[in-house]
């Protein structure tokens, strides 16, 4: 017999372990690590180098963020600066279905007060409104180099996370909304990675791949970084705006080659490929390129800074804890039998750690779509965690009540759902018997969403505030 108050517990401490790593991470605490203002001195450090910069030299501050996390990361920012900022744009994700925007009234003066103005934007997919949000970035940036030719320094604080990149959309000249849109769905449906997403994103952007560097070259430029790419390249992260671009259109040829894409291109897509590879078309700035002297682009948080908090909270519950390692990849169902493997030899050997064990993982899955479900790869890592359970030997199936699985994202939306995840355990089990619920159909449809939905054991946060990959806590007591 299933005990549920265990169950409940296990889920409990799931829970807690992903709150707190997501806390380490929200851009309030990142900037008390990284950032400290002297006087009229803005000491910038990523824990290798510390900068310097005298604000009295400037006169004025431009804040200019997008992503997931840039509305936390702009008032952070606003609030340290204080009356110094003169004004910002801030490229933020719409609410799923529609909703109102919501942020603390707080926030919602300091930004009136400082002149920082807010676009909602598409996420993954681009849209009319990332358009706007691209156009209206790039014409913040002109209005910065006019300063600069009247002599009129502006220092600019370009705040990056996770999703900018279709949130900050500016087609290259020949290309619409609509064919970059149509390769970011080719893209993302055939498993491609996040490197090679965005290495096609840059060359089909004239704002990505170090083109914003350019646009507000010669005024100087701070950008800090919270990383959603696994690696943590920075040339990844949000398709690399400010620094040095080292894909080629050559790679960008490659990659839909290597899924055999090229055929469902958009005939104007084709055309300025070819026309990069042969040299008609200039290619993205490279390294050792003058537009990056003003521009300096620092790190703030990444996964592994969530990953070891989780691990200090783990211990704190009383967990021997593994963490595993923060670059996960591969496809979600696949990685998710890692894990399963991994309660096996817990359950019957006490390896690789011994109960109660809590083992932590983090990185970026993908998922290959092949059904016509909704879900992300979260849900799809537990669903497919889930049904691992089920060919377990029957020595096994009996303590069941002693695991728990949550994979979740960090931002508090996995794909494109009101979800950040999904737990895994017996209840679920449970719950999909008595509703007649098949994981493995569920799985086949590529339908996580609609499967933990009606078995109640979707994992929901609301948007977090902050973007730096996913979780896995596996939990056998």
């Amino acid at each position: 017999m299933m005990n549920t108050k265990t169950m409940l517990n296990l889920r409990q401490d799931a829970e807690a372990i992903f709150r707190a790593a997501v806390e380490r991470v929200r851009p309030e605490r990142l900037f008390s690590y990284s950032l400290s203002l002297d006087g009229s001195k803005l000491v910038v450090g990523d824990g290798q180098a510390v900068r310097g910069y005298d604000l009295d030299k400037y006169e004025r501050i431009v804040l200019a963020a997008f992503g997931k996390a840039s509305i936390p990361m702009a008032a952070s920012l606003a609030a340290l600066l204080g009356e110094r900022v003169s004004q910002g744009l801030v490229i933020t994700k719409a609410p799923e279905g529609g909703q109102p925007l919501a942020f603390d009234p707080e926030t919602r003066t300091l930004f009136t007060e400082r002149s920082i103005h807010i676009i909602e934007a598409g996420h993954p997919v681009p849209d009319q409104r990332s358009m706007l949000a691209g156009k209206e970035m790039l014409a913040l940036a002109s209005q910065v180099r006019e300063w600069e030719k009247r002599g009129s320094h502006t220092l600019v604080c370009v705040l990056i996370s996770g999703g900018g990149s279709a949130l900050l959309s500016s087609p290259a000249e020949g290309l619409t909304l609509e064919d970059k849109a149509a390769v970011t769905r080719l893209l993302l449906a055939c498993g491609a990675t996040i490197h090679e997403i965005n290495a096609v994103r840059k060359h089909l952007s004239a704002i990505k791949g170090g083109l914003l560097a350019r646009a507000l070259f010669p005024a100087e430029t701070l950008a800090l970084v919270l990383s959603d790419v696994m690696g943590d390249d920075l040339d990844a992260i949000a398709s690399g705006p400010t620094v040095p671009d080292t894909s080629t259109w050559q790679d960008v040829k490659a990659i839909f080659d290597r899924y055999g894409l090229f055929d469902a291109l958009p005939e104007s897509v084709v055309h300025i490929i070819e026309e990069g590879c042969e040299g008609e078309r200039p290619d993205t700035p490279k390294p050792g390129d003058p537009i990056f002297r003003a521009c300096s682009t620092i790190l703030v948080g990444t996964n592994f800074h969530a990953i070891i908090e989780a691990e200090r909270k783990s211990k704190d519950l009383g967990y021997h804890t593994l963490v595993i390692g923060t670059r996960l990849s591969g496809e979600a169902r696949e990685i998710a039998k890692v894990f399963s493997g991994a309660v096996q030899d817990i359950l019957l050997h006490k390896i690789p750690v011994a109960t109660p064990a809590c083992i932590i993982a983090g990185g970026e899955t993908t998922v290959t779509i092949r059904g016509h479900g909704k879900g992300g790869r979260n849900q799809e890592m537990a669903l497919s965690f889930l049904e691992e359970l089920a060919h377990y030997p029957s020595a096994l199936r009996g303590q069941l009540d002693r695991i728990a699985f949550l994979s979740a994202g960090t931002d508090g939306n996995d794909g494109p759902t009101d979800a950040a995840g999904a737990f895994a355990d017996a209840a679920v089990i449970e719950r999909a018997k008595a509703h007649a619920l098949n994981p493995a159909h569920y799985l086949a449809e590529n339908d996580s969403y609609t499967f933990f939905d009606k078995a109640g054991a979707l994992f929901k946060t609301g948007p977090t505030g902050t973007n730096v990959c996913d979780i896995q806590i596996l939990i056998v007591k």
